[in-house]
C-alpha cells in the first residue's frame, strides 16, 4: 500500500509542476510515466538490499524471496531478475522514445508478478516484518499498476485528453 501512496503523491506532484511551467509534465500520461518510474526505482532497488539491512524501513531481498511461489524455479535469481526488469522499465519510461514499449513490458511484468502476490497473500507470507497484505488489497493494487503502465505507454487515453489536444511527449 505504501508504494501506491508513493505513486499517487509523485503523480499528483508532477502535474502541478507542469502547470507551473515544467513543459515535460504538461500531460497526465507523461506524469504517470515519471511517477511509475519513481515508484519502480524505489521498489526495484529493494530486490538487491542485503539482509543486513532487514531492520530498516525497506524490504530486503530476503523479504521478497518467500513471496516466490514454489512452482517458480530459482527464487533468489527471480527476485534479482524482477528487480533488474523494474529498474530497466523505469529507465524506459523516462526516455520518450522507449516509453511505449517500456509501459507495455511493465504491464506484462505486473501480470506475471500477480501469482507471487496471490501466493504471498494466501500463504500469509509476512513482508518486511509485517503481516501479509490481504488478497483483496493486492489484486486491485496490481491491476492499478498495470493500468498506469498502459496509460504511461499511451494505450489508455481519455477522450477528454484527445478533445483538449493534449500533446503527449513521445
Amino acid at each position: 500500500m505504501e508504494t501506491l501512496i508513493f505513486l499517487l503523491i509523485v503523480l499528483l506532484g508532477l502535474r502541478p509542476a507542469g502547470a507551473l511551467g515544467a513543459k515535460r509534465f504538461t500531460d497526465w500520461p507523461t506524469c504517470a510515466a515519471y511517477a511509475l518510474a519513481a515508484m519502480l526505482v524505489l521498489t526495484g532497488t529493494t530486490h538487491f538490499l542485503p539482509d543486513s539491512l532487514a531492520d530498516g524501513p525497506a524490504p530486503t531481498h530476503g523479504d521478497l524471496v518467500p513471496m516466490v511461489p514454489p512452482f517458480v524455479p530459482f527464487p533468489d535469481f527471480m527476485v534479482y531478475l524482477t528487480g533488474v526488469l523494474e529498474l530497466l522499465g523505469a529507465l524506459g519510461l523516462v526516455l520518450a522514445g522507449t516509453r511505449r514499449p517500456a509501459g507495455i513490458g511493465l504491464a506484462a511484468l505486473f501480470v506475471t508478478l500477480l501469482p507471487a502476490n496471490i501466493y504471498a497473500a494466501v500463504s500469509d507470507t509476512p513482508f518486511n516484518g509485517a503481516p501479509a497484505s490481504p488478497l483483496w488489497i493486492r489484486i486491485p493494487e496490481q491491476v492499478l499498476y498495470i493500468a498506469v503502465a498502459l496509460w504511461a505507454a499511451g494505450l489508455l487515453s481519455s477522450s477528454r485528453d484527445n478533445r483538449a489536444g493534449v500533446a503527449v511527449e513521445r
